[in-house]
């Protein structure tokens, strides 16, 4: 397990950015061959997506043979709906990239089979080899994708109830008004992201700091998904200053003294202007 510690948000964002641009310029996709990459959503991805949509624009990077995953999605909320999650990734992320719209999969919460639905992603998933790189982020109870405390860490994708706490934590989105807030939603388990062969979390602000020291710090809990991926074999936890006020001194030393080998992962920057 690898932890990041960059200053701040902004720099967290442009290394996860930096590290994902090289995996899949080194990937070398093509049209037989697709890079498959699982995204979030929410506040602290975008800064990351920002990062990528300018790489793309220089010419440094291309979606043309990426796949992705989203890891989740409301349930009845329609498509078209500003904080749906197909509305956020088409509005922050993949209309700015070219990516191919029929490589980009996002579970449907309004699907007349919600159970059908959960079992089609996964077969998806499975048709395009698995996925190369999972990025996630996680809630301040560290819950990743929407696999909230209590949750089975060998599930797979299927219908969630919402946490109160998640719940309260998503009001914000719509107008602080805790009716307008969905109560359900699809999401990945835990156990489908720890089939990817590469997980990459992002932890960012002083509310996740005790998240981030439940994952790091203390044993595998299902009270505290993200925990589990200290068991799979490449997890790069990337976190700003901020996100590690809950750890212990010698806990930040230690991995900041390895920032110098970490930072080799994205420099030099790749190009597929030089290939």
């Amino acid at each position: 397990m690898r932890l990041v510690i960059l200053d701040d948000y902004d720099l967290a964002s442009e290394w996860a950015a930096k590290y994902i641009r090289n995996r899949i310029v080194q990937f070398q996709p093509s049209a037989d061959r697709c890079f498959t990459l699982g995204l979030p959503t929410g506040s602290t991805p975008y800064g990351c997506y920002q990062k990528l949509i300018e790489y793309h624009r220089s010419g440094d990077i291309s979606f043309k043979y990426v796949k992705t995953f989203n890891m989740d999605e409301y349930v009845g909320l329609p498509r078209a709906h500003p904080e749906s999650y197909h509305s956020y990734m088409w509005n922050n992320f993949f209309k700015h990239i070219d990516i191919d719209p029929a490589n980009a999969h996002i579970l449907d919460g309004n699907a007349d089979d919600l159970e059908v639905e959960c079992q089609a992603f996964e077969q998806k998933i499975a048709e395009a080899g698995g996925i190369e790189l999972f990025v996630g982020g996680i809630g301040p109870d560290g819950h990743i994708a929407f696999n909230e405390p209590g949750s089975s860490l060998v599930s797979r994708t299927r219908v969630k109830t919402l946490a109160k706490d998640t719940i309260v934590a998503n009001a914000r989105f719509f107008g602080n008004n805790l009716s307008k807030v969905p109560t359900m939603a699809l999401t990945v388990g835990v156990g489908t992201v720890m089939e990817a062969k590469e997980v990459m979390i992002l932890i960012t602000g002083a509310h996740k700091a005790f998240a981030l020291y439940k994952a790091i710090e203390e044993g595998v809990n299902h009270m505290w998904t993200v925990s589990a991926f200290q068991q799979h074999p490449r997890t790069i936890f990337v976190c700003d200053e901020d996100a590690t006020l809950e750890l212990r001194v010698k806990t930040v030393k230690y991995f900041k003294g390895l920032m110098h080998v970490h930072n080799k992962l994205v420099d030099p920057v790749l190009s597929v202007k030089d290939q």
